[in-house]
């Protein structure tokens, strides 16, 4: 049986390994010349979510491997240079690296008539290969395309140079510039503390309010807060009270720093780490402002009325979900919403599956390393799906449920509860 991966990230690695396991037979393809995701990027100077400055927000004893630990040298938050090592090194104790190929940009991924999936994949001298597999596993991530605002007011004769964080790799190339942040999510204030070093000028424009969290309480990880047995056993409301006193301790109200309060209690909306952002503010490295109302020659104009000159704006607006290379409606239906069983398998489209197209509050590993181990199974014929109509009932079921949290958002459509959403996929 001739599986196709697409992604040798940290989700296409633990699939990998997860196959070779199960002795499943398998290819993964890979557009970038090296394994790591967007962790290699940075130290290779491409265009990515990465940057020069991006380390870890998640421990290191919770991001690894569970078979393979990260180093004891490394950090308890190891920068991005050193994740990408460390996953490298992965795909060579797994013993994966001759499965991998490289260079190789997946094009199409089509059903035949008879069941099988077609791959059309592209290598870094253009050639096209047509391949046919029985099963695909999708792993190549969710930050796909930049989103950027409709154009303000006297965008068009704005002298600035005016980016998206995609773009953006290190704060020495602005040094002695005057630089507009937009955002408040974990690119925004990353970007804006490693500018505030370098430019003359660092300016953090926050249209809504969200919640910021320290990397650590009480002296912990936030990984291991939510994951200890007296965490867990609370319920949401208990866990939103408990936090948001511990946070009004540690640091005060949002509003103390220049920052508007969000406007929705703390798990509603997707949370910033951050053991920066704030100190830099109250350091005067980075200035708050509102939302950008419009632009003016050689000045950013913000909805209170005031300004400031900049040389560059940045746009640290978040992504959207594409997949081109898929059939038309998957894994995103009508709606907006990621609609997936188990938020692995898509159930009109046999033998497609998807592993790492979840967000959670902390670690991502241990959950695609879950999926990975039941799409092995899957695929190795040891676990039998239910019917269609069974696996849509309850892709309903957790939509209504998560909207009932998060909101109609897209983003929302791939949150997941940590502990509650490993006893699904150990369940099954």
């Amino acid at each position: 049986m001739s599986l196709c991966v697409i992604g040798a990230g940290l989700s296409g690695l633990a699939a990998a390994h997860a196959l070779k396991s199960e002795g499943v037979d398998f290819v993964v393809l890979e557009r970038a010349p090296e394994v790591g995701g967007l962790w290699r990027q940075p130290q290779a100077g491409e265009r990515g979510p990465g940057y020069l400055s991006l380390h870890l927000n998640t421990n290191k004893r919770l991001t690894g491997y569970a078979d393979y630990p990260m180093p004891d040298s490394y950090p308890v938050y190891p920068k991005h240079s050193d994740v990408a090592a460390y996953l490298r090194a992965f795909a060579e104790w797994a013993g994966v690296t001759d499965r991998i190929e490289l260079g190789t940009t997946v094009e199409s991924v089509t059903r035949s008539a008879d069941g099988s999936w077609t791959v059309v994949s592209r290598d870094a001298g253009g050639r096209r290969t047509t391949r046919d597999f029985s099963q695909v596993v999708v792993a190549s991530g969710h930050n796909t395309e930049p989103v950027l605002p409709a154009p303000l007011p006297g965008s068009d004769t704005f002298e600035g140079a005016v980016l998206h964080a995609l773009d953006y790799r290190d704060g020495s190339d602005f040094t002695g510039r005057r630089v507009v942040v937009v955002g408040l999510g974990a690119s925004a204030v990353d970007i804006a503390a490693d500018l505030s070093r370098y430019a003359a000028q660092t300016v953090l424009s926050v249209r809504r309010g969200l919640h910021i969290v320290p990397k650590q309480l009480f002296g912990m990880p936030l990984d291991d807060v939510a994951e200890a047995p007296w965490w867990t056993a609370m319920s949401l409301a208990e866990q939103r009270r408990f936090i948001e006193q511990a946070l009004l301790v540690a640091r005060g109200k949002l509003s103390d720093y220049g920052l508007p309060e969000p406007d929705h209690p703390i798990f509603a909306s997707a949370v910033t780490v951050s053991d920066e952002i704030l100190t830099r503010i109250r350091h005067g490295g980075i200035v708050p402002k509102p939302a950008i109302e419009r632009f003016d020659g050689g000045r950013v104009v913000f909805t209170d009325g005031t300004s400031v000159p900049a040389d560059a704006v940045v746009h640290c607006t978040g992504y959207r979900m594409a997949y081109p290379f898929l059939p038309p409606g998957c894994p995103i239906g009508p709606q907006g919403s990621v609609e997936l069983y188990k938020r692995v398998v898509a159930p009109d489209h046999p033998g497609l599956h998807f592993v790492g197209l979840v967000r959670p509050h902390g670690s991502v590993t241990r959950l695609v390393e879950a999926q990975s181990r039941w799409v092995a199974r899957i695929v190795a014929g040891r676990v039998t799906l239910p019917e269609r109509e069974v696996m849509r009932k309850e892709i309903s079921g957790y939509l209504d449920g998560i909207a009932g949290q998060y909101g109609q958002v897209q983003s929302a459509s791939i949150q997941v509860n940590v502990a509650p959403y490993l006893e699904e996929l150990q369940a099954e």
